[in-house]
Protein backbone atom coordinates (compact mmCIF):
# COMPACT_ATOMS: atom_id res chain seq x y z
CA UNK A 1 0.00 0.00 0.00
CA UNK A 2 1.22 3.48 -0.85
CA UNK A 3 2.47 5.65 2.01
CA UNK A 4 1.63 9.34 2.35
CA UNK A 5 4.01 11.05 4.73
CA UNK A 6 2.80 13.75 7.10
CA UNK A 7 4.71 16.41 8.99
CA UNK A 8 3.28 18.10 12.06
CA UNK A 9 4.14 21.44 13.62
CA UNK A 10 3.13 21.39 17.28
CA UNK A 11 2.38 18.60 19.73
CA UNK A 12 0.25 20.43 22.26
CA UNK A 13 -3.42 19.83 22.98
CA UNK A 14 -4.56 19.56 19.36
CA UNK A 15 -1.37 17.95 18.09
CA UNK A 16 -1.54 15.23 20.74
CA UNK A 17 -5.16 14.47 19.90
CA UNK A 18 -4.35 14.31 16.21
CA UNK A 19 -1.47 11.88 16.71
CA UNK A 20 -3.53 9.71 19.06
CA UNK A 21 -6.34 9.38 16.50
CA UNK A 22 -3.87 8.57 13.73
CA UNK A 23 -2.31 5.88 15.93
CA UNK A 24 -5.48 4.29 17.27
CA UNK A 25 -7.44 4.34 14.01
CA UNK A 26 -4.55 3.71 11.65
CA UNK A 27 -5.94 0.58 9.98
CA UNK A 28 -9.40 2.04 9.36
CA UNK A 29 -7.91 5.29 8.05
CA UNK A 30 -5.66 3.41 5.61
CA UNK A 31 -8.62 1.47 4.24
CA UNK A 32 -10.68 4.64 3.84
CA UNK A 33 -7.91 6.50 2.06
CA UNK A 34 -6.38 3.72 0.02
CA UNK A 35 -2.97 4.66 1.39
CA UNK A 36 -1.15 4.54 4.71
CA UNK A 37 -0.78 7.87 6.52
CA UNK A 38 2.64 7.96 8.16
CA UNK A 39 3.82 10.70 10.51
CA UNK A 40 7.43 11.27 9.51
CA UNK A 41 8.40 14.25 11.65
CA UNK A 42 6.94 16.44 14.40
CA UNK A 43 8.37 19.83 15.32
CA UNK A 44 8.07 20.85 18.98
CA UNK A 45 9.38 23.71 21.09
CA UNK A 46 10.74 21.56 23.92
CA UNK A 47 12.13 18.12 23.19
CA UNK A 48 12.27 17.23 26.90
CA UNK A 49 8.62 17.96 27.67
CA UNK A 50 6.36 15.14 28.85
CA UNK A 51 3.73 14.32 26.20
CA UNK A 52 0.08 13.33 26.46
CA UNK A 53 0.61 10.77 23.72
CA UNK A 54 3.28 8.12 23.18
CA UNK A 55 5.56 9.23 20.35
CA UNK A 56 8.85 7.78 19.15
CA UNK A 57 11.46 10.38 20.23
CA UNK A 58 13.17 9.91 16.87
CA UNK A 59 10.18 11.63 15.23
CA UNK A 60 10.65 14.82 17.24
CA UNK A 61 12.70 17.86 16.31
CA UNK A 62 12.94 21.37 17.64
CA UNK A 63 13.75 22.70 14.17
CA UNK A 64 10.51 23.35 12.23
CA UNK A 65 12.38 23.57 8.94
CA UNK A 66 13.33 19.89 9.21
CA UNK A 67 9.61 19.30 8.69
CA UNK A 68 8.81 22.15 6.31
CA UNK A 69 11.70 21.43 3.92
CA UNK A 70 11.55 17.62 3.95
CA UNK A 71 10.82 16.62 0.33
CA UNK A 72 9.20 13.31 1.35
CA UNK A 73 6.48 15.01 3.40
CA UNK A 74 3.37 15.61 1.28
CA UNK A 75 1.04 17.08 3.92
CA UNK A 76 1.99 19.59 6.61
CA UNK A 77 -0.33 19.93 9.61
CA UNK A 78 0.20 23.26 11.37
CA UNK A 79 -1.08 22.92 14.95
CA UNK A 80 0.93 25.64 16.69
CA UNK A 81 -1.39 28.64 16.62
CA UNK A 82 -0.84 32.38 16.26
CA UNK A 83 0.11 34.42 13.21
CA UNK A 84 3.89 34.59 13.52
CA UNK A 85 5.89 32.58 12.67
CA UNK A 86 3.15 30.28 11.32
CA UNK A 87 2.30 32.48 8.35
CA UNK A 88 5.87 32.27 7.09
CA UNK A 89 6.04 28.55 7.84
CA UNK A 90 2.98 27.82 5.72
CA UNK A 91 4.00 30.01 2.80
CA UNK A 92 7.37 28.27 2.70
CA UNK A 93 5.71 24.85 2.95
CA UNK A 94 3.36 25.64 0.06
CA UNK A 95 6.25 26.90 -2.04
CA UNK A 96 8.12 23.67 -1.31
CA UNK A 97 5.21 21.63 -2.67
CA UNK A 98 3.27 20.65 0.42
CA UNK A 99 -0.46 20.43 1.01
CA UNK A 100 -1.63 22.17 4.18
CA UNK A 101 -3.93 21.32 7.07
CA UNK A 102 -4.30 23.88 9.86
CA UNK A 103 -6.37 24.46 12.99
CA UNK A 104 -5.12 28.05 13.36
CA UNK A 105 -8.16 30.33 13.65
CA UNK A 106 -6.22 33.53 14.31
CA UNK A 107 -3.96 33.04 11.31
CA UNK A 108 -6.86 32.22 8.99
CA UNK A 109 -8.94 35.16 10.22
CA UNK A 110 -6.09 37.63 9.76
CA UNK A 111 -4.09 36.28 6.82
CA UNK A 112 -6.01 33.35 5.40
CA UNK A 113 -6.75 34.88 2.01
CA UNK A 114 -3.14 35.09 0.81
CA UNK A 115 -2.36 31.58 2.08
CA UNK A 116 -5.33 30.14 0.20
CA UNK A 117 -4.31 32.05 -2.92
CA UNK A 118 -0.76 30.71 -2.64
CA UNK A 119 -2.04 27.15 -2.28
CA UNK A 120 -4.33 27.53 -5.28
CA UNK A 121 -1.50 28.94 -7.39
CA UNK A 122 0.67 25.98 -6.41
CA UNK A 123 -2.18 23.51 -7.10
CA UNK A 124 -2.07 22.33 -3.49
CA UNK A 125 -4.82 21.61 -0.98
CA UNK A 126 -5.42 23.84 2.01
CA UNK A 127 -7.78 22.54 4.72
CA UNK A 128 -8.85 24.40 7.87
CA UNK A 129 -11.73 22.50 9.49
CA UNK A 130 -10.10 22.50 12.91
CA UNK A 131 -9.92 26.29 13.00
CA UNK A 132 -13.63 26.73 13.81
CA UNK A 133 -15.83 24.94 16.34
CA UNK A 134 -13.56 22.01 17.16
CA UNK A 135 -15.06 18.71 16.06
CA UNK A 136 -18.11 20.22 14.35
CA UNK A 137 -17.73 19.74 10.55
CA UNK A 138 -19.09 23.18 9.70
CA UNK A 139 -16.48 24.28 7.15
CA UNK A 140 -16.77 21.16 4.99
CA UNK A 141 -20.56 21.47 5.12
CA UNK A 142 -20.49 25.08 3.96
CA UNK A 143 -17.93 24.47 1.21
CA UNK A 144 -19.52 21.27 -0.08
CA UNK A 145 -22.95 20.14 1.16
CA UNK A 146 -24.39 23.67 1.24
CA UNK A 147 -22.57 24.95 -1.85
CA UNK A 148 -25.81 25.05 -3.84
CA UNK A 149 -27.32 27.60 -1.47
CA UNK A 150 -27.08 31.33 -1.18
CA UNK A 151 -26.34 31.62 2.52
CA UNK A 152 -28.31 34.42 4.14
CA UNK A 153 -27.17 34.15 7.73
CA UNK A 154 -24.70 32.38 9.99
CA UNK A 155 -25.24 32.54 13.73
CA UNK A 156 -23.53 30.53 16.40
CA UNK A 157 -22.10 29.91 19.82
CA UNK A 158 -18.46 29.31 18.92
CA UNK A 159 -16.57 29.86 22.17
CA UNK A 160 -16.83 27.13 24.78
CA UNK A 161 -15.25 29.12 27.62
CA UNK A 162 -17.81 31.92 27.56
CA UNK A 163 -20.67 29.49 27.04
CA UNK A 164 -19.53 27.53 30.09
CA UNK A 165 -19.32 30.72 32.17
CA UNK A 166 -22.76 31.96 31.08
CA UNK A 167 -24.27 28.51 31.68
CA UNK A 168 -22.90 28.45 35.22
CA UNK A 169 -24.09 31.99 35.87
CA UNK A 170 -27.55 31.00 34.64
CA UNK A 171 -27.78 27.81 36.67
CA UNK A 172 -26.24 29.12 39.89
CA UNK A 173 -27.14 32.82 39.91
CA UNK A 174 -23.44 33.66 40.24
CA UNK A 175 -21.68 36.78 39.02
CA UNK A 176 -19.04 36.85 36.31
CA UNK A 177 -15.80 37.19 38.32
CA UNK A 178 -16.19 34.18 40.65
CA UNK A 179 -17.51 32.04 37.80
CA UNK A 180 -14.50 32.92 35.65
CA UNK A 181 -12.14 32.09 38.53
CA UNK A 182 -13.81 28.71 38.95
CA UNK A 183 -13.60 28.04 35.21
CA UNK A 184 -9.87 28.81 35.33
CA UNK A 185 -9.41 26.44 38.27
CA UNK A 186 -11.18 23.65 36.35
CA UNK A 187 -9.17 24.28 33.18
CA UNK A 188 -12.07 25.61 31.11
CA UNK A 189 -10.56 29.11 30.92
CA UNK A 190 -6.99 30.25 30.28
CA UNK A 191 -4.92 32.05 32.91
CA UNK A 192 -5.26 35.07 30.61
CA UNK A 193 -8.90 34.80 29.47
CA UNK A 194 -8.88 37.96 27.34
CA UNK A 195 -9.22 36.28 23.95
CA UNK A 196 -12.24 34.32 25.12
CA UNK A 197 -14.18 36.65 27.41
CA UNK A 198 -13.60 39.79 25.31
CA UNK A 199 -14.79 38.12 22.11
CA UNK A 200 -11.53 37.91 20.12
CA UNK A 201 -11.68 34.13 19.72
CA UNK A 202 -15.28 34.23 18.52
CA UNK A 203 -14.46 37.10 16.13
CA UNK A 204 -11.67 35.04 14.52
CA UNK A 205 -14.07 32.17 13.94
CA UNK A 206 -16.85 34.41 12.67
CA UNK A 207 -14.49 36.06 10.18
CA UNK A 208 -13.74 32.61 8.75
CA UNK A 209 -17.37 31.47 8.70
CA UNK A 210 -18.73 34.66 7.15
CA UNK A 211 -16.00 34.67 4.49
CA UNK A 212 -17.05 31.15 3.50
CA UNK A 213 -20.76 31.85 3.75
CA UNK A 214 -20.82 35.02 1.67
CA UNK A 215 -17.84 34.36 -0.66
CA UNK A 216 -16.19 37.62 0.38
CA UNK A 217 -13.13 38.07 2.58
CA UNK A 218 -13.96 39.28 6.08
CA UNK A 219 -10.98 40.34 8.16
CA UNK A 220 -11.45 39.93 11.90
CA UNK A 221 -10.54 43.60 12.41
CA UNK A 222 -13.78 44.46 10.62
CA UNK A 223 -15.87 42.40 13.05
CA UNK A 224 -17.21 44.55 15.92
CA UNK A 225 -17.07 42.60 19.15
CA UNK A 226 -18.33 42.86 22.68
CA UNK A 227 -17.43 40.36 25.38
CA UNK A 228 -19.22 39.17 28.50
CA UNK A 229 -17.37 40.90 31.34
CA UNK A 230 -20.27 43.33 31.84
CA UNK A 231 -22.96 40.64 32.13
CA UNK A 232 -24.33 40.57 35.67
CA UNK A 233 -26.24 37.91 37.55
CA UNK A 234 -29.20 40.28 37.76
CA UNK A 235 -29.33 40.58 33.96
CA UNK A 236 -29.47 36.80 33.64
CA UNK A 237 -32.25 36.60 36.25
CA UNK A 238 -34.29 39.33 34.54
CA UNK A 239 -33.75 37.69 31.15
CA UNK A 240 -35.05 34.41 32.57
CA UNK A 241 -38.19 36.15 33.86
CA UNK A 242 -38.73 37.61 30.38
CA UNK A 243 -38.32 34.21 28.70
CA UNK A 244 -34.74 34.59 27.47
CA UNK A 245 -31.23 33.21 28.00
CA UNK A 246 -28.07 35.27 27.57
CA UNK A 247 -25.45 33.82 25.22
CA UNK A 248 -22.34 35.14 23.47
CA UNK A 249 -23.39 35.12 19.83
CA UNK A 250 -21.31 35.29 16.66
CA UNK A 251 -23.66 36.51 13.96
CA UNK A 252 -23.33 37.47 10.28
CA UNK A 253 -25.93 38.35 7.66
CA UNK A 254 -25.93 38.98 3.93
CA UNK A 255 -28.50 41.59 2.90
CA UNK A 256 -30.51 41.74 -0.34
CA UNK A 257 -28.44 44.71 -1.55
CA UNK A 258 -25.28 42.57 -1.36
CA UNK A 259 -23.86 44.17 1.77
CA UNK A 260 -23.02 42.09 4.80
CA UNK A 261 -22.57 42.60 8.49
CA UNK A 262 -20.87 40.56 11.18
CA UNK A 263 -20.47 41.03 14.90
CA UNK A 264 -19.82 39.21 18.18
CA UNK A 265 -21.98 40.22 21.13
CA UNK A 266 -23.91 38.92 24.12
CA UNK A 267 -27.60 38.61 23.31
CA UNK A 268 -30.88 37.66 24.89
CA UNK A 269 -32.16 34.61 23.01
CA UNK A 270 -35.79 33.48 23.36
CA UNK A 271 -35.96 30.15 25.18
CA UNK A 272 -37.42 28.57 22.03
CA UNK A 273 -34.41 29.62 19.92
CA UNK A 274 -32.31 26.58 18.86
CA UNK A 275 -29.12 28.13 20.28
CA UNK A 276 -30.68 28.85 23.68
CA UNK A 277 -30.37 25.18 24.68
CA UNK A 278 -26.64 24.98 23.86
CA UNK A 279 -24.93 24.81 27.25
CA UNK A 280 -21.57 24.31 28.96
CA UNK A 281 -18.55 23.99 26.63
CA UNK A 282 -20.60 22.90 23.63
CA UNK A 283 -20.73 24.92 20.41
CA UNK A 284 -23.39 25.20 17.73
CA UNK A 285 -23.67 26.97 14.39
CA UNK A 286 -27.00 27.80 12.74
CA UNK A 287 -26.87 28.32 8.97
CA UNK A 288 -29.75 29.79 6.96
CA UNK A 289 -29.75 29.04 3.23
CA UNK A 290 -32.21 30.00 0.52
CA UNK A 291 -32.79 26.37 -0.45
CA UNK A 292 -32.08 24.29 2.65
CA UNK A 293 -33.67 26.66 5.15
CA UNK A 294 -32.26 26.46 8.67
CA UNK A 295 -29.72 23.79 9.61
CA UNK A 296 -27.81 23.60 12.89
CA UNK A 297 -24.51 21.90 13.64
CA UNK A 298 -23.82 21.00 17.29
CA UNK A 299 -20.97 19.42 19.19
CA UNK A 300 -17.83 19.90 21.22
CA UNK A 301 -16.14 23.08 20.10
CA UNK A 302 -12.68 22.50 21.53
CA UNK A 303 -10.43 19.92 23.13
CA UNK A 304 -7.72 17.51 22.13
CA UNK A 305 -9.79 14.77 20.51
CA UNK A 306 -12.69 16.83 19.08
CA UNK A 307 -10.35 19.25 17.30
CA UNK A 308 -7.99 16.39 16.51
CA UNK A 309 -10.94 14.68 14.82
CA UNK A 310 -11.38 17.69 12.54
CA UNK A 311 -7.67 17.74 11.72
CA UNK A 312 -7.58 14.03 10.92
CA UNK A 313 -10.68 14.42 8.77
CA UNK A 314 -8.80 17.06 6.77
CA UNK A 315 -5.73 14.83 6.55
CA UNK A 316 -7.90 12.04 5.14
CA UNK A 317 -9.58 14.35 2.62
CA UNK A 318 -6.20 15.67 1.51
CA UNK A 319 -4.71 12.18 1.27
CA UNK A 320 -7.62 11.02 -0.89
CA UNK A 321 -6.96 13.92 -3.24
CA UNK A 322 -3.28 12.99 -3.42
CA UNK A 323 -4.19 9.38 -4.25
CA UNK A 324 -6.59 10.62 -6.95
CA UNK A 325 -4.08 13.19 -8.24
CA UNK A 326 -6.70 15.88 -7.60
CA UNK A 327 -5.13 18.37 -5.20
CA UNK A 328 -5.70 22.09 -5.57
CA UNK A 329 -9.14 21.80 -7.17
CA UNK A 330 -10.91 24.29 -4.86
CA UNK A 331 -8.96 27.15 -3.35
CA UNK A 332 -10.25 30.35 -1.85
CA UNK A 333 -13.97 30.78 -2.54
CA UNK A 334 -13.97 34.52 -1.75
CA UNK A 335 -14.56 35.62 -5.33
CA UNK A 336 -16.76 38.59 -4.37
CA UNK A 337 -15.98 41.88 -2.66
CA UNK A 338 -19.04 42.71 -0.61
CA UNK A 339 -19.27 45.98 1.34
CA UNK A 340 -19.44 45.66 5.11
CA UNK A 341 -22.42 47.47 6.60
CA UNK A 342 -21.16 50.02 9.15
CA UNK A 343 -22.03 48.93 12.68
CA UNK A 344 -23.89 52.17 13.33
CA UNK A 345 -26.36 51.24 10.58
CA UNK A 346 -27.12 47.81 12.02
CA UNK A 347 -30.46 47.41 13.76
CA UNK A 348 -31.43 45.28 16.73
CA UNK A 349 -33.88 45.04 19.55
CA UNK A 350 -32.30 45.99 22.86
CA UNK A 351 -32.70 45.21 26.54
CA UNK A 352 -31.93 48.07 28.95
CA UNK A 353 -31.87 47.83 32.76
CA UNK A 354 -31.63 50.93 34.94
CA UNK A 355 -32.45 52.26 38.40
CA UNK A 356 -34.47 55.45 38.81
CA UNK A 357 -36.62 57.25 41.37
CA UNK A 358 -39.99 55.59 41.87
CA UNK A 359 -42.01 58.75 41.37
CA UNK A 360 -44.69 60.04 38.97
CA UNK A 361 -43.54 61.25 35.54
CA UNK A 362 -40.12 59.55 35.77
CA UNK A 363 -41.12 56.75 33.41
CA UNK A 364 -42.58 59.26 30.99
CA UNK A 365 -39.47 61.44 31.06
CA UNK A 366 -37.28 58.47 30.16
CA UNK A 367 -39.68 57.36 27.42
CA UNK A 368 -39.58 60.85 25.94
CA UNK A 369 -35.81 60.62 25.57
CA UNK A 370 -36.12 57.32 23.74
CA UNK A 371 -38.60 58.98 21.41
CA UNK A 372 -36.24 61.88 20.76
CA UNK A 373 -33.69 59.36 19.45
CA UNK A 374 -36.16 57.34 17.35
CA UNK A 375 -36.06 54.38 19.74
CA UNK A 376 -39.47 52.72 19.99
CA UNK A 377 -40.38 50.76 23.13
CA UNK A 378 -41.81 47.25 22.89
CA UNK A 379 -42.23 46.60 26.61
CA UNK A 380 -41.32 47.98 30.02
CA UNK A 381 -41.30 46.26 33.41
CA UNK A 382 -40.90 48.17 36.67
CA UNK A 383 -40.01 46.59 40.02
CA UNK A 384 -39.97 48.47 43.30
CA UNK A 385 -36.69 48.48 45.22
CA UNK A 386 -36.06 49.19 48.91
CA UNK A 387 -36.13 52.94 49.49
CA UNK A 388 -37.43 55.32 46.87
CA UNK A 389 -36.05 53.69 43.72
CA UNK A 390 -37.31 51.22 41.15
CA UNK A 391 -35.63 48.89 38.69
CA UNK A 392 -36.91 49.55 35.18
CA UNK A 393 -36.32 47.09 32.34
CA UNK A 394 -37.01 48.18 28.79
CA UNK A 395 -37.11 46.08 25.62
CA UNK A 396 -37.05 48.17 22.46
CA UNK A 397 -38.27 47.51 18.97
CA UNK A 398 -35.53 47.27 16.34
CA UNK A 399 -33.41 50.39 16.54
CA UNK A 400 -30.01 51.56 15.39
CA UNK A 401 -27.29 51.10 17.99
CA UNK A 402 -26.07 54.68 17.83
CA UNK A 403 -29.62 55.90 18.42
CA UNK A 404 -29.88 53.76 21.55
CA UNK A 405 -26.49 54.85 22.85
CA UNK A 406 -27.37 58.48 22.28
CA UNK A 407 -30.58 58.02 24.23
CA UNK A 408 -28.81 56.23 27.09
CA UNK A 409 -26.22 59.00 27.32
CA UNK A 410 -29.01 61.50 27.94
CA UNK A 411 -31.01 59.16 30.18
CA UNK A 412 -27.98 58.46 32.39
CA UNK A 413 -27.77 62.20 33.13
CA UNK A 414 -31.41 62.66 34.09
CA UNK A 415 -31.72 63.70 37.77
CA UNK A 416 -34.19 60.89 38.45
CA UNK A 417 -31.90 58.15 37.06
CA UNK A 418 -29.30 56.81 39.47
CA UNK A 419 -27.64 54.33 37.09
CA UNK A 420 -28.02 52.66 33.71
CA UNK A 421 -26.79 49.19 34.65
CA UNK A 422 -26.68 47.45 31.29
CA UNK A 423 -27.85 47.25 27.70
CA UNK A 424 -27.78 44.03 25.69
CA UNK A 425 -28.99 43.09 22.23
CA UNK A 426 -32.09 40.94 21.85
CA UNK A 427 -32.27 38.32 19.09
CA UNK A 428 -35.53 36.98 17.71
Amino acid sequence: MRQIKIGILGLGVVGSGTVRILQENAEAISRRVGAELVVKKIAVRNLAKDRDVAVDPALLTDNPFEVIDDPEIEILAELVGGVDPCHGFLLRAIQSGKNIVTANKELMAKSGHDLLDAAQLAQKDFFLEGSVAGGIPIIAAMKESLAGNNIKEVMGIVNGTTNYILTRMTEEGADFAPTLADAQRLGYAEADPTSDVDGHDAAYKLAILSSLAFNSTVNEEKVPRQGIRHIQARDIAVARDLGYKIKLIASAQCHPDGSMQARVHPALLPNKHPLASVNDVFNAVLVRGDAVGDVMFYGRGAGSLPTGSAVVGDLIACARNIVSNATGRVGCTCYLSRPMLPSEQAQSKFYVRLHALDKPKVLASIANVYGDFDVSIESVVQRALPGDEAEIVWVTHKSREHHLLGALDVISRLPAVSKVHNWIRVEE
